[in-house]
């Protein structure tokens, strides 16, 4: 069929147009999300409010199962990141309205609905780059969070032994560190924690040291990654995998 063969290439004029429509379905959503929030909310606009769901959870349904039958490996599919996002912005409204249950354990699986956005990912040439980008570099960046992890296990003991006995309130044992060395090591400091002693103040004064080389580390490797990934897109270097 010459339309199925249309909206499996990303480049023809229907295929643009159906994703063009599921951005505007995705954003529409995410907007009715938040006004739902809004108190006092007449009944005129909840009701409207609700059909809007209603249409745009059937159009996604619809969207989702053309992408099942339009794949050629169909399990690859519905079990890949992007099937899982799909089924995921749908697989909420079926179980809250379906079963018609009013449990608030259940409800709550509606926020599962912020999962569109992600969806948004699949038609963003950008994304999908930095999504390359992370690939490139994943390696690295496992590497790094391994040492941050130590890093911050360190920073914990050391204000523990210094600030322990003169702040035994707050810094009653190595997890309760945890908190300090994670504000401090990425640089956020919120000063609800802070060392009093000498010793305390010069171990500080380094690990913000550390914390301003060392976690400025993913920036650059991801950076360099979006270069690779960009020139792989352009066809001037061989993708590798």
């Amino acid at each position: 069929m010459e339309w199925k063969l249309a909206l499996r290439d990303p480049h023809s004029r229907l295929r643009r147009v159906a994703d063009g429509v599921i951005i505007f379905l995705i954003i529409l959503s995410l907007a009715s999300f938040a006004v739902e929030t809004l108190p006092n909310l007449a009944p005129w606009l909840r009701q409207t409010l609700r059909v809007l769901e209603w249409v745009t959870v059937a159009l996604f349904t619809i969207e989702y199962l053309t992408r099942i039958w339009l794949a050629e490996r169909k399990l690859r599919f519905i079990f890949s990141f992007f099937g899982i996002i799909d089924l995921l912005a749908i697989l909420p409204f079926y179980l809250t309205t379906g079963l018609n249950l009013d449990l608030r354990s259940l409800r709550a699986l509606r926020l599962i609905r912020l999962v569109r956005i992600l969806k948004l990912a699949r038609y963003s040439r950008a994304v999908q780059r930095f999504h390359r980008a992370l690939a490139i570099a994943r390696e690295e960046l496992i590497l790094f969070f391994g040492v941050a992890i130590v890093m911050l296990y360190l920073a914990a003991v050391g204000i523990y032994f210094f600030e322990h006995e003169a702040q035994p309130d707050k810094f009653q044992s190595v997890f309760h560190g945890l908190w300090w060395a994670l504000a401090t090591l990425t640089t956020v400091g919120y000063g609800d924690v802070y060392p009093i002693t000498f010793g305390g103040r010069v171990f500080t004064f380094l690990l913000l040291m550390i914390g301003i080389g060392v976690f400025s580390v993913p920036a650059g490797l991801l950076a360099s990654a979006l270069s690779v990934a960009r020139l792989e897109e352009e066809g001037e270097i061989e993708k590798k995998d």
